[in-house]
């Protein structure tokens, strides 16, 4: 039996497994494959995150759930809902917090880009739809559960605009292209600081029953993002352009990948602040500086380079 049940492997499930680890809990990580991190004393178990009786069977007796899974972005609408219902039934049978990896999907486009915990739930696009049904069926299943909100992530193993964009831009040297204007304000949040609130408030009853924000530093331009990295690590400055508007539409037509990320654009062509002075004032948590998630990127870059030599 485990104390902590973490479906999925990513940076922040990853992350939220090394704090529990560190506290001395026990801790099973469930992933399609088996797969995780090599930590001394992870559990790693291989099961289909959909299936109820199985993920019920692994999730007995504990005392969270934490849902930190990462499904096919192109396929969310036929593979989140019987996950999410899974883990909801999982919970429940063991009486455990069920705690939710969410996002900032489910405002849709705001006024002036500031989004906090009372900005309501107004997307209008698919995966923001995803997003707010399983929020509101968690809520409505009875089970004790809590939704930790993030921006765009940074942080050794994060997926987001800095490592899809600016990263491989900078180690070859080449200009990065942007979707949006990379000269707006753009909240980016620490994969640490959500692993961080999630294990927190797991355990703190003022949080259940409510979405909180992930502690996220002020708003930094992407530009600005991009030269903070470079300058710590003494690399050149990147160029940044601006990929027409039109480019990714088009692409979409018949490129699934290209069709996703052109519908969530609308976060890089306004202003985009999270706002988690809510979370920071109630559980006395802050946000990490960003030289530490652009330090640690940077020497994941190392690492990864120095095994391809090996």
């Amino acid at each position: 039996m485990s104390n902590h049940v973490i479906i999925g492997s990513g940076p922040i499930g990853s992350s939220v497994a090394r704090l529990l680890l560190d506290q001395g809990e026990s801790v099973r990580m469930i992933t399609r494959s088996g797969s995780g991190p090599d930590l001394p004393g992870l559990e790693r178990v291989a099961a289909d995150a959909s299936d109820t009786a199985r993920l019920t069977s692994l999730a007995e007796g504990a005392e969270a759930v934490y849902n930190c899974a990462n499904p096919k972005y192109t396929e969310w609408e036929r593979l989140w809902y019987p996950m999410n219902d899974a883990m909801i039934a999982a919970a429940k049978a063991a009486g455990a917090v069920y705690v939710i990896t969410g996002n900032l999907y489910v405002y849709g486009p705001q006024p002036g880009g500031r989004m906090n915990e009372e900005t309501p739930m107004a997307a209008v696009g698919r995966k923001g739809k995803v997003r707010i049904k399983m929020w509101r069926d968690a809520l409505n299943s009875g089970v004790r559960t809590v939704e930790v909100r993030g921006s765009d992530y940074v942080g050794a193993g994060a997926v987001g605009v800095f490592s899809s964009v600016l990263l491989p831009a900078i180690e070859k040297g080449r200009t990065a292209w942007a979707t949006g204007n990379p000269d707006l304000p753009h909240s980016f949040t620490y994969t640490g600081d959500m692993a961080r609130t999630m294990v927190t408030l797991a355990r703190d009853e003022r949080a259940y029953g409510k979405a909180w924000h992930a502690p996220t530093q002020p708003a930094i331009t992407i530009r600005d993002l991009a030269n903070r990295y470079t300058d710590l690590t003494g690399q050149p400055r990147v160029k940044i352009r601006q990929l027409p508007r039109f480019v990714m539409r088009t692409a979409g037509l018949v490129v699934p990948i290209a069709r996703e990320l052109a519908e969530m654009d609308y976060q890089f062509y306004a202003p985009f602040h999270l706002d988690s002075r809510r979370t920071e004032d109630t559980f006395g948590l802050k946000p990490t500086d960003l030289d530490v998630p652009l330090r640690e990127t940077a020497a994941d870059v190392q690492s990864t380079l120095a095994r391809r030599v090996g």
